[in-house]
């Protein structure tokens, strides 16, 4: 962590999400049913157990089922050699993705690899610390094959989601339509509850990137942070100029969940405006972006405050800020507001709720569950599915994995 005069911290990068099991030993026989399967090492009868519990559809069941058997398959124990690449699928601070062929079973996967240069021990402390994953098994939560460090490099194989990230789902449409939002944001509340109620771990990264989504219209969160050692050890990794982290956590005092909330409302208004929101974009982008529908609903022409700033001037057109002007932003300005007019009063309601500086005012997991926008969310009929092959000019049967 460095600080500047601003006595802002800049916060290191979140674990990587999708990281298990290297004592498994390879098992490449056939499953046995699914429900009843069970690799050694790799994931128990209690998860078994909790997810006959769990309050599945048929489908959703089903699904979770094939994985675990495709899991059984690949048998826990990856090697660099098991794989042909496909393509890459993503690059951001945490390394690089790319969409891969285990070659001994067929199936597609996703294979993250970050640069990780340790002293053994702590190498040794990650991959045990990853070891949880195996136990984190939900249908809002990406799931994952195995991990092994190779060459200075961790690689994590993880359940492949053809429809990518949100962020990429951005740069295809302007932006993210509401009731298709509300839907995404009440299956990441119950990914967050998942790994919050069940295995105390905070997300720590929630942001478009890290939101997946896929041709059946499945919703998952990757890129949690369940290895404190793998954080430490990206710290000094954080570049770039835009934060999804709340003021607390930029300014280095204790954090919880709540941090993750914060993150969450910041990433809604982006999705719903198709712009990072901070600085606050002014009139004339909105008008832009809006047409009449935001110039006729708008209670007035009210430039960005921002635009006041000297050293800001300008930025609520386009331009943005450098990274310590944009954490002294997120500490010291306003927080950012869905504007008047575009969306429905609950929508605002719920972001405005998210995105209160003190942690302590702001809106917790499971008050957030029983939102009015989400429980209407619950009721309605949206074809996420059509949604994102349609954008993403996908078929709804590629998510598919099936062995060669």
């Amino acid at each position: 962590m460095s600080k500047n005069k601003l006595n802002l911290t800049l916060p290191s990068i979140s674990a990587d999400v999708n990281g298990p099991d290297v004592a498994t030993p390879p098992n490449k026989t056939p499953a046995e049913p699914a429900v009843r399967a069970a690799v050694p090492g790799s994931y128990s009868e209690d998860v078994i157990n909790k997810m006959k519990q769990m309050n599945l559809d048929d489908t959703t069941r089903r699904r979770m089922e094939n994985f675990l058997m495709q899991k059984q398959r690949v048998g826990g124990c990856l090697q660099a050699e098991d794989f042909d690449k496909l393509g890459e699928l993503g690059a951001g601070n945490g390394g690089v993705v790319i969409k891969v062929r285990h070659k001994p079973t067929g199936f597609i996967m996703a294979r993250k690899l970050i640069h990780l240069e340790v002293k053994p021990a702590i190498k040794n402390q990650i991959m045990r610390e990853l070891e949880v994953l195996n136990q984190c098994f939900s249908p809002q939560i990406v799931g994952f094959f195995g991990s092994f460090y190779s060459d200075g490099e961790l690689s994590i194989g993880m359940e492949y989601m053809d429809g990518g990230s949100l962020d990429l789902v951005l740069k295809q449409i302007d932006r993210i339509p509401e009731k298709i939002l509300a839907k995404i944001t009440s299956e990441v509340l119950k990914g967050l509850s998942y790994l919050r109620e069940l295995h105390q771990i905070i997300h720590r990264d929630v942001k478009p990137s890290n939101i997946l989504i896929n041709s059946h219209g499945e919703i998952k969160l990757c890129d949690f942070g369940v290895s404190g050692q793998l954080i430490d050890s990206m710290a000094n990794s954080f570049v770039g100029t835009r934060s999804y982290m709340s003021p607390e956590r930029l300014q280095g005092i204790h954090y919880s969940v709540q941090s993750d909330i914060w993150s969450l409302g910041l990433s809604l208004v982006e999705m719903a405006l198709g712009l990072y929101p901070i600085p606050p974009p002014d009139y004339a982008t909105l008008a832009h972006k809006f047409g009449t529908q935001f110039t006729e609903n708008a209670p007035n022409r009210v430039a960005s405050p921002l635009a006041k700033s000297p050293k800001s001037a300008g930025v609520g057109n386009g331009r943005q800020l450098a990274i310590f002007d944009l954490l002294e932003h997120i500490v010291n300005e306003p927080p950012p507001k869905l504007p008047q007019g575009l969306f429905s009063d609950d929508f605002v309601n719920f972001v405005d709720s998210c995105l209160k500086k003190n942690p302590e005012e702001r809106a917790d997991l499971k008050s957030l569950i029983v939102h009015p926008w989400i429980l209407r969310a619950e009721q309605e009929n949206v074809d996420i599915a059509g949604w994102i092959c349609k954008t993403m000019n996908l078929t709804p049967t590629s998510a598919t994995l099936k062995p060669k």
